[in-house]
């Protein structure tokens, strides 16, 4: 098999918008970093700039969005812009931001793509580390689950069962490569119900959140103009994407049935303790 080169950005490139939870403006930059860097945060309006690495382990918490925190400084709703770093092939940057949420953008992650092919990108000297899985892992609850075998090539497949009359039950299974990704998933855009608002925003959640950048769903339809007739499973995937990116490169099958983000981090950490392990 060919080597693959480490890449980052060409250019420093810039965005600004609000949070999708919590109604903040947010200004951020994504800058080149060196080889081996990783994917690192930095919150420019906290005192000192604290650093975030966007790892498995730096996961606080899993509610509506996927947190990373190190000694009490957070950044939280990272899986969208994961999800462009990991498919557009970048390992390393870093990410200043003003506030402690990434741009919702259109609720996707096709901005961040676009911003991603604006800046240009550039191999490294080093070589891309892609943890390729050996065994299965799996986290398991009642009828949900999700799971990665060993696999030639990194693959998702999706089930998603929900009760609402327009959704039903979805699957979606999907090769991802860049374009395919491009193609099929990073502008499927998170999903929301109206019924959910009053109590989200009464946990100071989805603030930022509107028509435009959220397929929101009354008791019996769409209000937003839907991208595909499946977007919430493909944002699911999305999801996926951005939250397995906490472990860099994987090559695997990923199974998910009615999984979010908690079990995403679940698995993540289990593949995480278990490289540890293996490393000692």
């Amino acid at each position: 098999m060919k080597e693959i080169m480490q890449q980052t950005l060409a250019a420093p490139v810039k965005y600004s918008g609000i949070g999708l939870h919590s109604g903040k403006e947010v200004i951020m930059q994504i800058l080149p970093a060196a080889e081996n860097t990783g994917i690192v945060f930095v919150r420019t309006d906290l005192p000192g700039c604290p650093e975030i690495k966007a790892l498995a382990e730096n996961v606080s918490s899993t509610i509506k969005a996927t947190t990373v925190s190190v000694d009490g400084a957070e950044v939280f709703t990272v899986e969208h812009l994961m999800a462009a770093l990991s498919m557009m092939g970048i390992d390393n940057c870093r990410i200043e931001m003003s506030s402690p949420e990434p741009p919702v953008t259109d609720g996707s992650a096709a901005v961040f793509c676009e911003l991603i092919k604006k800046a240009g990108r550039v191999e490294q000297q080093e070589k891309r580390k892609i943890y390729a899985v050996e065994k299965a892992f799996a986290v398991y609850e009642g009828d949900k689950y999700v799971t990665i075998q060993p696999y030639d090539g990194y693959r998702i497949s999706f089930v998603s069962v929900n009760a609402h009359p327009a959704l039903g039950t979805q699957y979606f299974d999907i090769e991802l490569t860049e374009e395919n990704f491009l193609q099929e998933i990073a502008a499927a855009r998170t999903v929301g119900f109206m019924s959910e608002i009053k109590q989200l925003q009464q946990m100071g959640l989805g603030l930022g959140g509107s028509i435009e950048n959220v397929v929101i769903f009354d008791n019996d339809k769409i209000l937003s103009e839907t991208r595909f007739d499946d977007e919430l499973i493909r944002h699911k995937i999305l999801d996926v994407i951005g939250d397995l990116y906490l472990l860099g490169h994987l090559r695997g099958h990923i199974i998910a049935v009615k999984s979010g983000h908690a079990f995403n981090s679940c698995l993540a950490k289990q593949i995480q303790a278990y490289r540890i392990k293996e490393e000692e």
